[in-house]
């Protein structure tokens, strides 16, 4: 019979690389609870129309790379292929939001893009994100940046570029795309690429975004959107910028960078690094104060990141995993039951460790308690079976051995 193999894009974690993904949580957790985020979970599985109103159906993720199919009721759902619609709407539909009040939030897990798979990026990609509501203030754009600079940190990376800008808003960015379709036309479009032709007239900012050279070099002399800023926007941005100056945070302002959806307006930035190849981005966000209107809430404004944990994995070495307490080696098969229940008791103890299912011979079973990396061997065969003992072996430092009562022993613990 054929072998079933896994999905073309999606990959197994065993636990060398699980660990990496446990350890990025758990440090998400620590610290955005420092800076009052609440954990929020929502489901893979959301209405098609909730990413089609809220990321853009003109973007490359809603037109080319969503999972989307109907169900037997023939309703469209689509796979997430990211956090913050997910959030956005859990947000409306409980009702959360009152004048005055800001909410935070944070959310791990799986989103789905039909992509060409390659190195730092799946057809199943894991993300950690995080969402302000209610605070239309450029401190909290500021706050988001130093919380996720405190992140990488705490998992160890440093060597990253932090590159901010500003998008406008609703008042001002209108005139800043005319400027650009003007551009374009005073080229020669077929010097575009196809993707570039269509976007110049349907969301032109996503030209200044593409990555084929030729298109990268035609928009090298293009406006840039500082320079067409509403009084109001140059005050939101120069006001992230005193924060982030006053915090001793490097940044480079990149007045191209643009974000890939359609929500956001006014601050936008990512974290780039030069050690995983051309997929530089490991995490990106911005404000999207239109956001909640435009999917049936409250007038509420909104900011957030996410970071991509394929891509944070890749510049993590090795992450600290606690060696397991015990080993429990059964070299005589009449004490298997017995190393079993002593086994239990350790466990109940709150120690970790393993137990041989079987007996076998000294060698093979201090092999396998080297392999494990515990830090003591314990020893059951005939003569602690019939003594009610235990044999203890120091696998870290002296390497010294003796037999005890195994009931003392428990209670020493």
């Amino acid at each position: 019979m054929a072998k079933v193999q896994k999905i073309k894009g999606f990959a197994d974690l065993f636990s060398d690389e699980a660990a990496k993904y446990t350890f990025m949580e758990s440090c998400a957790r620590e610290v955005f609870s420092r800076y009052g985020f609440g954990e929020l979970r929502t489901p893979i599985l959301e209405k098609t129309e909730l990413f089609q109103k809220s990321i853009g159906e003109d973007t490359d993720v809603v037109g080319k790379e969503m999972f989307t199919f109907p169900d037997r009721k023939d309703r469209s759902l689509t796979m997430r292929p990211e956090a913050t619609a997910g959030v956005v709407r859990a947000f409306i539909e409980s009702k959360l939001h009152q004048p005055g009040n800001i909410s935070k939030f944070f959310t791990f897990g799986p989103m789905f893009r039909y992509e060409r798979p390659q190195k730092g990026r799946q057809r199943q990609f894991h993300q950690i994100d995080a969402e302000i509501f209610g605070a239309d203030e450029p401190q909290a754009d500021a706050e988001l940046i130093l919380m996720l600079k405190a992140f990488l940190n705490a998992i160890g990376l440093t060597k990253l570029t932090i590159e901010i800008n500003s998008l406008g808003c609703h008042d001002c960015r209108p005139a800043y795309k005319q400027a650009l379709v003007d551009y374009y036309h005073s080229k020669d479009k077929s010097n575009f690429c196809e993707d570039c032709r269509r976007r110049m007239e349907t969301n032109p900012l996503r030209v200044l975004d593409c990555k084929v050279p030729t298109c990268k070099a035609l928009v090298e002399d293009a406006p840039v959107i500082t320079d067409h800023l509403c009084p109001d926007c140059q005050a939101h941005f120069a006001d992230v910028r005193a924060v982030l100056d006053g915090a001793n945070v490097d940044y480079v302002l990149n007045p191209r960078m643009v974000r890939g959806l359609d929500y956001y307006v006014r601050t936008c930035f990512e974290v780039t690094s030069n050690d995983i190849g051309s997929q530089t981005a490991v995490a990106g966000g911005g404000r999207y104060d239109g956001l909640v209107r435009n999917l049936g809430g409250p007038d509420c404004p909104g900011t957030g990141f996410a970071c991509g944990m394929e891509r944070l994995a890749l510049l993590l070495g090795d992450v600290p995993v606690d060696a397991p307490d015990f080993y429990l080696a059964v070299v005589d098969q009449e004490a298997a039951v017995d190393a079993m229940l002593f086994a239990q008791a350790l466990r109940d103890k709150g120690l970790t460790g393993e137990v041989s299912f079987s007996g076998g011979s000294m060698k093979s079973r201090m092999r396998a308690a080297n392999k494990s990396g515990a830090k003591t061997c314990l020893i059951l065969g005939g003569s602690e079976l019939a003594n009610q003992t235990v044999t203890v072996k120091d696998m870290v430092g002296d390497r010294e051995q003796e037999t005890l009562d195994r009931k003392l022993y428990l209670a020493s613990l």
